[in-house]
């Protein structure tokens, strides 16, 4: 395999800044950065002392590159990053997606996939490291995403198998993704000029939902259209070979609730969508604000995402909230339980422990963002309380990213002003 990617030492200006005076008692902050780059938009992986960190580093004239930072102590420590590819389209709700793929007696590989522009629209690209992170493939296509127009919003799991699994957004039915002009505004809401709402759900069923397995034998297939074009997706399996997936619906009259399937053959078959809270979220454009998803030990599944919910007062305007739902089977959802926030919600994540839940999100308070996080403890019957606790250190910060690792949790999130934005990841001890 020709590995053309290589990590780059420290004399060609790639830094990994670290503070190693612990906030609180049970948790340290680093500081990871690609020096005179702005960096963010990270994702996270962890399985035991073994963590790998992806994300975007763009220069002053906007070309982002992918990086990855490997720990192999539990996110104590990470070793400089590696560049694994060029050209990439993010944002906060399209991250650089990592997955770890064990491998006995070994340490696991590292799997990136990412958005990249194309000659008709934006393609899904992977690479994989079988180095710990020292050297990465040269990127590949994704299977099922070569086609005109755009797509998106990816996310991606292992399965029990050690293959990687992926679930995105497509738009190659619409007249805009055919003729390959970027999604403009008034695309990613599904409504052009003079357009009803009723024409914006009509257009939204050309939005679809793809699923595909990495270099296996199940073709790439779409699931379902009608999905909110631009809110993140999730994807989650288990040890059973079950694959989970949530979304953003557009619902008649532009509602945009939170979907779920589930395959419980690995990825041959899906289960009819199944709409997880009746919000009645009526918008005329895409919030940007997707799910996101685990499945606990005991095959529980669990959903958080922000929806609109009246104000406080009769008279104040309506905000956004976070909430939580669990299933047992994947065919029903609790009711919809709301989770603590301080501030206007956005961008949730989720990571199942020993002891719960965590969940981390950013907060718009003050003027500003701010990264909050909360645990859960999770009763015989599946219902999780949650308490907030503190996390970050103050200095404006989004786009937070969890995973599990031994003894603790990572998270990390982007930080500082635009154009001069590093990572920051706490581990926060069990």
């Amino acid at each position: 395999m020709n590995r053309s990617h290589t990590r780059w030492p420290l004399v060609f200006g790639i830094v990994v800044m670290a503070t190693t005076a612990s906030r609180t008692a049970t948790s340290q902050q680093l500081q990871v950065a690609v020096k005179d780059r702005a960096n963010a938009y990270a994702s996270l992986a962890g399985a035991g002392p073994f963590a790998a960190m992806a994300w975007g580093a763009s220069s002053k004239d906007g070309a982002t590159d992918i990086y990855v930072a490997v720990s192999r102590d539990g996110g104590r420590a990470f070793a400089g990053p590696t560049r694994v590819a060029g050209d990439a389209k993010l944002s906060g709700e399209q991250p650089p997606r990592v997955a770890l793929v064990p491998r006995p007696g070994r340490t696991p590989s590292i799997v990136v996939v990412w958005t990249t522009s194309g000659s008709t629209g934006t393609r899904l690209l992977s690479a994989r490291s079988d180095d710990e992170g020292r050297t990465f493939a040269p990127p590949a296509q994704l299977p099922g995403s070569d086609a005109s127009g755009n797509r998106g919003w990816e996310s991606i799991a292992t399965n029990r198998a050690g293959e990687v699994v992926a679930l995105w957004l497509d738009h190659r039915e619409s007249s805009s993704g055919r003729s390959g002009a970027p999604m403009n505004h008034a695309e990613h809401q599904h409504l052009e000029a003079g357009q009803r709402p009723s024409d914006g759900v009509a257009r939204a069923q050309l939005s679809k939902l793809w699923f595909a397995q990495l270099g296996g034998a199940h073709s790439p297939k779409a699931l379902i259209g009608g999905v909110c074009y631009c809110c993140k997706t999730a994807i989650a399996t288990d040890s059973d070979g079950a694959i989970y997936a949530a979304w953003r619906h557009v619902y008649d009259g532009n509602v945009r609730d939170i979907a779920f399937t589930k395959s419980s053959d690995n990825g041959r078959s899906f289960a009819p969508p199944v709409r997880i809270s009746d919000d009645n979220w009526v918008l005329d454009g895409c919030p940007e604000n997707g799910p996101a998803m685990v499945v606990d030990d005991a095959k529980r599944i669990h959903v958080v995402w922000p929806t609109l919910v009246p104000g406080a007062t009769r008279t104040s305007e309506p905000t956004l909230a976070l909430f939580h739902a669990m299933s047992l089977d994947g065919k029903r959802f609790t009711a919809r339980q709301r989770i603590p926030t301080e501030g206007v919600p956005r961008h949730p994540q989720m990571v199942a422990g020993p002891n719960g839940l965590i969940v981390a999100w950013d907060e718009q308070a003050k003027g500003t963002r701010h990264i909050a996080l909360a645990r859960a403890s999770i009763d015989s019957s599946g219902a999780a309380r949650f308490v907030r606790q503190p996390v970050g250190d103050g200095i404006r910060a989004e786009y937070p990213a969890l995973a599990p690792v031994a003894d603790g949790t990572l998270v990390a999130w982007t930080s500082g002003s635009v154009g001069q934005t590093v990572l920051r990841v706490e581990r926060l001890v069990n």
